[in-house]
């Protein structure tokens, strides 16, 4: 058997590591056997050899060799052979020797030993239950002990004293870990308000792990001073990781703590302001500004105290104590943006600062006073007069063109600002007419987020501007106008001004044709990608604009070619497989997914063999038509049938087309209930769509069964079938007759019309409509009638004679020239007939 090259390879690579170890050299039969695992794990020979060198390691213990070495000649190749060693998949040590490795590493003092330590401590505590066990140990004899040697040896090592404390297998009661655990959170903190901040991070870390996983139980340890140097560890001046930590550790004390909480925070907040320095005022602006997004309401409470105003107002001036703190303040104001309360008090009372500050501050104050002032500008409710509107305009416009300009900056930071205005702009319909009437700006954003796909702010900013664009009004029920009009009738009894009616930028209309250009500007490339990236917000608004782009029909093909389907597929089905769990994101995708299929070929879509097969798309379709468990709705808040009708349509589209595995089947054997019910909906449109999709399905044998099967549930759903024949729609009497047609052909099925009163009648109805679609339906289910044999062929052709089924055959050739109905009607019509 010739094996691929890179397999090949492999092999070769075991081989020489097995004579490699067997001549001694440990280390660099490691190298090949974990090279040769990373290309073919699964290959016979790479496991023997696998096997046979794990056992050479257990009696010539290679990993305590390479940690003797590391700790003993402070050989630093050795010392990163072993970290390797404890990263490959499948080398995992014996416990004694792991255990042996540990301590050698211990009996060195940290500051003798390279970083490398860190890593291989963590390795083993990572992979070795006797490691942990040991530690635990090493813990109940004296935390502070223990502590003060690991904690200098690197941020894994302290990190690792966290993993034990947490791990309840290596304890022998819980009333001891849990004393461990407190004195390990005391001794994280007291490192962290040691004076200076180069290992701060270290220490949050070990605060934040335990915080999130035992807040409850630790919060008590948390006193003023405690709390007091977390918060100071949210200044702005400190490096990013560290400030992260802290905001995990606050916002998870906060959570916990409740109203005695919130109370030291703004107890800790205002002793920062009364202090009066600089320094103090950049940590309590910092505090807040980071407290906001995690703890809205406890920010809030703090912002808007009179105490905190009166501190932060005369900083807000132009004098040059106010130039120092200038960014701060942005800052704060910019993050108290997302409390309404907050929003327009920063509206009320810094305003005219923030104008300012646009066009004289610094670059960097300049720029986030854009972003504040985009902010107040887009969350504006009711109409402005005129020349306050077209003042208002014209701000908008030039805030816009700032924020363009801005993008074009290398800077990250920059970057982010113009985004994130941008994304508060482009709620107003002049600027959404602004931005899409740019195609080169347009196709400048897409790329650009393609270049910062792992940057979680630009992108997620980034797509909002799209999703501003893309936006469709909601579409309201005639129930819902109905209500809409009495609320204004009632709030105009009252004295409140009425809303501003919907702009015309936001007309249907005119957002179908900004889809067109978003889509023309290659957004499709953009949202493949966010495909990959794992995050729930980002995939929600991916499915939001897919939603939105596919409304518009002429652009269905070009999405489909450029992989909207397999994307949306993606977002609609969860990773673990299984039954679909209907969320937001699932359903936009699912009813996206519905749409592209209405309008594409699904041959074009779907290959008779490969990826993606045509039954992945039922599910999803299948997902629309049952109403949600959760959901509830009223005479105001009627369901959106929308989604169910795309769905329908696209089902029906699916069921039309041969495959190897029917999309039919599947959809009779995991959908049938919902589309049987759909028959019976007062919906016109949906009641249609659902007739027209089980009109498809009876080219399959599962779905003629459902009617034809003798039962009288079956008897039941035909019943049903044949009153649609006679709807006051004519599509659903086409498709109803269409149906018929091909049920009529067994046996079955013609009991059941024979067994309704006025079943025959309602078959020769369709044979005196004026449309010859529908009089070809009814003539070929006439015919599968008076053709039958045996009994229920008798029955059936008495039937239809008294009916008066010769005269209204007779009527029928004699009035249509279509060929298809003149043959069905004369195979009808002869058994009828006595032979001359």
């Amino acid at each position: 058997m010739v094996l691929p090259k890179g397999e090949e390879r492999a092999v070769h690579l075991a081989r020489e590591a097995v004579e490699l170890v067997d001549a001694g050299h440990r280390e660099a039969a490691s190298r090949n056997l974990r090279e040769a695992l990373s290309i073919a794990a699964d290959n016979p020979d790479v496991k023997a050899a696998f096997l046979k060198i794990q056992e050479e390691e257990q009696n010539g213990h290679q990993l305590l060799d390479l940690c003797r070495r590391y700790t003993a000649n402070k050989d630093e190749k050795s010392g990163e052979e072993a970290a390797a060693y404890l990263r490959t998949d499948g080398l995992k040590p014996e416990e004694n020797v792991a255990l042996e490795s540990l301590k050698l590493l211990l009996a060195e003092r940290a500051h003798n030993l390279s970083v490398t330590q860190d890593e291989i401590i963590a390795g083993l505590v990572r992979q070795n239950a006797s490691v942990r066990q040991y530690i635990s140990t090493q813990l109940q004899v004296s935390v502070t002990t223990f502590f003060d040697d690991i904690f200098d040896r690197g941020d894994g090592a302290a990190v690792c004293l966290d993993t034990v404390v947490l791990d309840p297998t290596v304890w022998p009661s819980e009333d001891t870990r849990s004393h461990c655990e407190n004195e390990l959170f005391q001794l994280f903190l007291a490192k962290l308000m040691e004076s200076g901040h180069d290992q701060d991070g270290r220490a949050l870390k070990g605060i934040t792990r335990l915080l999130a996983v035992d807040a409850d139980k630790l919060q008590h340890l948390i006193d003023d001073e405690g709390f007091e140097v977390i918060l100071s560890s949210l200044d702005n001046r400190l490096p990013l990781e560290l400030r992260s930590q802290a905001t995990m550790a606050t916002a998870k004390y906060l959570e916990v703590a409740g109203d005695p909480g919130t109370q030291l925070f703004s107890t800790l907040i205002a002793a920062k302001l009364t202090k009066g320095r600089l320094d103090d005022y950049i940590i309590a602006f910092s505090a807040v500004a980071a407290v906001f997004p995690v703890a809205p309401t406890a920010a809030a409470s703090v912002f808007l105290s009179d105490e905190f105003m009166q501190s932060l107002t005369p900083l807000a001036t132009r004098d040059a104590k106010s130039k120092k703190v200038e960014v701060f303040v942005l800052e704060l104001l910019n993050a108290a943006c997302i409390n309404r309360p907050c929003r327009e008090a920063v509206s009320k009372n810094f305003s005219e600062w923030l104008s300012h500050t646009l066009t004289n501050g610094s670059d960097e104050g300049s720029e986030l006073a854009a972003v504040i002032l985009a902010k107040l500008q887009a969350s504006q409710i009711g109409p402005a007069e005129n020349g306050k509107a077209q003042e208002e305009e014209s701000g908008v416009s030039e805030l816009v063109q700032r924020f363009k300009g801005l993008m074009s900056d290398s800077k990250a930071e920059n970057i982010s600002h113009a985004v994130e205005g941008l994304a508060f702009s482009s709620v107003k319909p002049s600027v959404k007419e602004q931005l899409a009437q740019d195609p080169a700006f347009l196709r400048g954003l897409i790329d650009l987020l393609k270049k910062h796909m792992t940057n979680s702010s630009v992108l997620y900013g980034g797509l909002m501007i799209i999703f501003n664009l893309t936006k469709f009004l909601p579409n309201l029920s005639d129930e819902q106008k109905k209500m809409t009009q009495l609320k204004d009738y009632a709030d105009a009894s009252t004295g409140k001004a009425k809303p501003a009616p919907p702009d015309p930028r936001d007309d249907d209309e005119v957002v179908l044709t900004r889809c067109g250009v978003v889509v023309e500007a290659g957004v499709m490339a953009l949202l493949v990608a966010c495909g990959r990236v794992a995050m729930p917000s980002i995939h929600d608004l991916t499915a939001k604009i897919l939603l939105a782009l596919t409304r518009r029909p002429k652009s269905r093909g070009v999405l489909a070619q450029q992989g909207a389907v397999k994307l949306l597929l993606g977002l609609a089905i969860p990773k673990q497989g299984g039954s679909i769990v209907v969320t937001e994101t699932t359903q936009n995708a699912s009813h996206a997914l519905a749409r592209i299929l209405i309008s594409v070929d699904p041959s074009h879509v779907f290959p008779s063999s490969g990826f993606p097969q045509v039954t992945s798309a039922v599910r999803p379709l299948l997902s629309l038509l049952s109403l949600p468990e959760t959901a509830s709705f009223s005479v105001d808040q009627p369901r959106d049938l929308l989604p169910v009708f795309e769905s329908l349509l696209a089902l029906t589209n699916l069921a039309s087309y041969p495959y190897n595995e029917s999309p039919a089947e599947l959809i009779i054997r995991e959908g049938w209930s919902d589309v049987e019910e759909l028959l019976l909906s007062s919906n016109a449109r949906v009641q249609r769509a659902a007739c027209e999709l089980v009109c498809n399905l009876m080219t399959c044998e599962a779905g003629v069964i459902k009617f034809a099967e003798g039962s009288k549930r079956a008897a039941q759903r035909l019943h049903i079938l044949l009153a649609l024949t006679d709807a006051d729609d004519f599509e659903t009497r086409r498709a109803a007759g269409g149906a018929m047609a091909m049920l009529t052909e067994y046996d079955a099925a013609i009991a059941a019309v024979l067994e309704r009163p006025r079943g025959v009648q309602l078959l020769l109805g369709l044979c005196q409509e004026t449309d010859d679609s529908l009089r070809h339906r009814g003539a070929a289910c006439v015919a599968n009638l008076t053709n039958a044999s045996g009994d229920i062929g008798a029955r059936a052709k008495a039937t239809v004679r008294e009916a008066g089924g010769v005269d209204i055959l007779t009527t029928l050739l004699g009035t249509s020239s279509n060929a298809a109905v003149l043959q069905a009607g004369v195979e009808a019509l002869k058994p009828l007939t006595p032979l001359p």
